[in-house]
């Protein structure tokens, strides 16, 4: 390893070293801070629509959370990012001071080279160096040290100039991740004040919901008795298709080839199924969690709540058949379509354009959802997927 690569490597791969390591960690960063800003964006633009009603409502209050929680995770992101260009600005600091301190010794090993080589010819020029040799032998010795010095000279040069466009290349990044860290540092400062913003927005509008909780008791009894019709209905299919089987020998799902390869098909698409609907936000999640106004009340739930635009349609998330089409007292119409054992069941919907017997495939419209215009325009799609008897969380499925 000649002296320019001993020079420069240790410095030029610690002011490498941050991007190579971080680059794909920044760029992931940079890919779930934008999908933060699109649901902040989109839930903001679902809360104006909301705000058209003067009146409190769950809706908003959920759009609210949900726009917090987005908010909360775009801040978080900020700040991973900010760690590792903190770590890459510290090791340009790092390198910048030992290409400096190299292109120093470089340049004073130079010119003690010079000042060397001047006092042993004593000022001769080479050609008159060369003729005062008393031999040709000491003359050949005399033009061979020449061309190493001057070789070595040349190369001592070049190292000098390779070191100092090696330091200007790092100063140069140094100055920009600076920047960029700084450009961060600016961007959470301001997500904070709107983060506090949203927050004091919640605490209104939890108080203005406190007032109303008979009412909100009233409907979480008549949530409850759809999500009770849609689980006998769940059920009644599971049962029916049960009894099938057993009168052909078998038991759980009767199964043609064709729906057992779809229903291989589906639990294969885990995690990368669509969404029901073009474009959504989650405003209620799966299982049992505290109600967000009522205290001590614990709320359970099927699937997964979907915020969305009015009149957004909604789509089978997968290749299958309608096993059910049916009304719902106060959950208006719901649909049910069976994908091999695995059924997805989508409620509170309007204009159903399928009915029972229908195959159809992924991303089909099979209606539109219903808009509760005395909820603040609330357009909210109920979303479940069964395995059978069993309740999957939707979120597992579906693709982000």
């Amino acid at each position: 390893m000649n002296l320019r690569i001993k020079i420069l490597l240790p410095a030029f791969a610690l002011a490498v070293l941050c991007f190579s390591s971080y680059a794909q960690s920044i760029e992931d960063l940079r890919t779930k801070k934008a999908e933060a800003e699109k649901e902040i964006e989109y839930t903001t633009r679902l809360l104006n629509e909301a705000q058209k009603n003067e009146r409190s409502s769950l809706s908003k209050l959920r759009l609210i959370t949900t726009k917090i929680s987005s908010r909360n995770t775009l801040i978080s992101n900020i700040n991973q990012e900010i760690e590792i260009y903190e770590q890459c600005v510290a090791n340009n600091v790092l390198a910048v001071e030992m290409l400096k301190n190299d292109v120093q010794e470089l340049k004073d090993e130079y010119a003690e080279m010079i000042r060397s080589a001047y006092k042993n010819l004593n000022g001769l020029d080479e050609t008159l160096f060369l003729l005062s040799a008393q031999n040709f032998n000491q003359a050949y010795r005399r033009f061979l040290y020449f061309r190493r010095y001057k070789n070595y000279r040349e190369n001592q040069a070049t190292t000098i100039n390779e070191v100092q466009v090696v330091l200007a290349e790092s100063i140069k990044k140094l100055e920009q991740q600076t920047l960029e860290k700084q450009k961060l540092i600016e961007k959470t400062e301001a997500e904070t004040i709107q983060l506090a913003s949203e927050q004091q927005e919640q605490n209104v509008e939890l108080q203005k919901l406190k007032s109303q909780r008979s009412n909100l008791q009233k409907k979480l009894q008549e949530q409850r008795k759809v999500e009770q019709q849609l689980e006998r209905e769940i059920t009644q299919i599971i049962e029916e298709e049960a009894r099938k089987n057993q009168a052909a020998g078998g038991s759980g799902f009767a199964l043609t080839p064709e729906q057992k390869l779809i229903g291989d098909n589906f639990e294969q698409n885990r995690s990368r199924l669509p969404w029901p609907v073009e474009r959504g936000v989650i405003v209620e999640h799966f299982g049992v969690h505290r109600h967000p106004v009522l205290t001590n009340v614990q709320v359970q739930n099927n699937g997964i709540n979907i915020a969305t635009d009015i009149g957004a349609q909604v789509r089978a998330v997968f290749n299958g058949e309608v096993s059910r089409v049916f009304g719902i007292s106060g959950g208006n119409t719901a649909v049910i379509i069976r994908h091999g054992t695995f059924l997805s069941v989508y409620s509170n919907l309007r204009e159903v354009v399928v009915k029972k017997g229908d195959k159809v495939t992924t991303k089909q419209t099979i209606g539109t959802v219903f808009t509760d215009v005395k909820e603040g325009n609330k357009s909210i799609l109920k979303f479940q997927i069964w395995k059978e008897s069993t309740k999957l969380d939707p979120e597992d499925w579906i693709g982000r």
